[in-house]
């Protein structure tokens, strides 16, 4: 006597598809996706080579770091900490790595001046506003403040733009 399977069936013959045919379709979807998600790093990895985005690693607890503050308009990622650090018009900003649509790890495009998301193509200034796209709000912008030359990143206090309105629109460091 077999087990029954997730639709309550016992027996594999009675599906239209048959075992075989289920079975090769697992198996040809599992590989397409992996060929992709494969596909998709090698061309991350070489876009992201060929941008002028600078890496930090922030110093401090888990709760602040601390990130040298920027001297130009420009970005700076922190991927151990999925933190982006970024300088425009005067202000400096710590944005959380992720898309809010679908917390996909987002790229900067230098050549137009902004973020973007590989995977539906949302795009956001470069203060986290949201221009166009499947998301629906800006760059979650964590909690930050000045202490001397460095920026100070809270890491527990990550503000949404439709949760957090008041927190989301002072989160920056004026310069």
């Amino acid at each position: 006597m077999s087990a029954a399977g997730a639709d309550g069936h016992t027996d594999c013959a009675s599906c239209p598809l048959g075992p075989d045919k289920r079975r090769r379709d697992f198996i040809r979807d599992a590989v397409m996706t992996a060929t992709l998600a494969v596909g998709a790093l090698g061309t991350l990895t070489r876009t992201a080579a060929a941008l002028p985005v600078f890496f930090a690693t922030g110093s401090g607890g888990r709760t602040d770091k601390a990130y040298a503050i920027p001297t130009v308009d420009g970005v700076m990622i922190d991927k151990a900490e999925s933190v982006i650090i970024a300088r425009f018009e005067n202000k400096v900003y710590a944005f959380g790595l992720a898309c809010p649509h679908q917390n996909t790890a987002l790229r900067w495009i230098a050549s137009g001046g902004r973020f973007q998301c590989p995977r539906h193509e949302s795009r956001y200034r470069p203060d986290g506003v949201f221009i166009s796209g499947r998301a629906t709000r800006g760059l979650d912008r964590f909690a930050v403040r000045r202490d001397g030359d460095q920026l100070m990143v809270n890491l527990d206090a990550l503000y949404e733009e439709d949760q957090q309105v008041a927190e989301w629109k002072i989160a920056f460091v004026q310069l």
